[in-house]
């Protein structure tokens, strides 16, 4: 690949399909112990995947993950890859306090380095991206806990997010002055609309031409894509939760593509850490 064109950032947002924001199942945490879970046979075939690639990714843990699974997560951080937070039980940010998002931020934060075996934990995704305007106050909260960037902005429409931001790295501004850096999810324009392609179930549904269009405009613009998928984007058989249509639409459509998807994106481009893409400086041996 030549030079000059972007390293990109490949990242996986590590959850179970019970933890789907907008579910009934996501409150009912009495339950998560008793249903079977995807989580660690799909991280797994994520890994190998990575190492066919030669390729590093940023995995954002759920907490409860971490205490649930922390063979997994030392796997992840032994396998060269950057750990990163998800939160712990996978709100919605604009659905909780201050308080409570601190509380729950911290919590993940010490879960997972704890299972990565002291791993540095610098950044954090919002479950389902779900930091709105109104939301800033999170900003501020990620500094106090130790994060350096944030990886949860998605400048697009969407249920339980969208936040107009630039494309691409940039600094935030915290509502007490303070920098935090930023690296927002990646959108295209199609017929002057932006449009997220690069994720989740855009990835799925999407054809393959349009999600090469939209790497094609972020090389152009000289913006490092940001990918992100899920262990259960990969689970063809995963069970169902309650929920409407076209939420399992969104959820569940095109699984069966997601593994040649990715496998084309990690043969046709450059990938790299969150941490690495920001030009972080290293946080030292796991």
């Amino acid at each position: 690949m030549p030079n000059d064109r972007p390293t990109h950032a490949m990242t996986f947002d590590v959850e179970d399909w019970f933890h789907l924001v907008g579910t009934r199942i996501l409150d009912q945490r009495d339950r998560w112990d008793t249903l079977e879970s995807v989580t660690v046979q799909h991280t797994q075939w994520v890994l190998d995947t990575l190492d066919r690639h030669e390729t590093r990714a940023t995995f954002f843990v759920l907490g409860w993950i971490a205490d649930k699974y922390p063979a997994l997560v030392r796997e992840i951080a032994q396998r060269g890859h950057e750990l990163a937070t998800h939160s712990y039980w996978h709100r919605a940010v604009y659905t909780m306090s201050p308080d409570a998002f601190r509380d729950d931020l911290e919590r993940s934060i010490e879960a997972v380095a704890r299972a990565g075996g002291g791993a540095a934990i610098r950044g954090f995704r919002a479950p389902a991206f779900s930091i709105k305007p109104g939301c800033e106050w999170a900003f501020d909260s990620m500094l106090d806990a130790g994060l350096c960037y944030d990886a949860s902005l998605f400048p697009a429409p969407r249920a339980h997010g969208g936040y107009a931001c630039p494309p691409g790295p940039h600094d935030i501004t915290t509502p007490r002055g303070r920098t935090l850096h930023e690296l927002p999810m990646s959108t295209m324009s199609v017929m002057g609309k932006r449009l997220a392609f690069s994720g989740g179930g855009f990835l799925r549904v999407l054809p393959w031409a349009l999600i090469r269009r939209g790497m094609a405009q972020c090389e152009a613009r000289g913006v490092p894509a940001v990918v992100y998928l899920h262990p259960w984007d990969f689970a063809v058989d995963c069970p169902v939760p309650e929920m409407g249509r076209w939420h399992h639409f969104k959820c569940y459509h095109g699984r069966s593509g997601a593994a040649g998807k990715l496998e084309r994106l990690l043969s046709g481009w450059r990938w790299d850490t969150c941490a690495n893409v920001l030009g972080l400086p290293a946080s030292g041996p796991v």
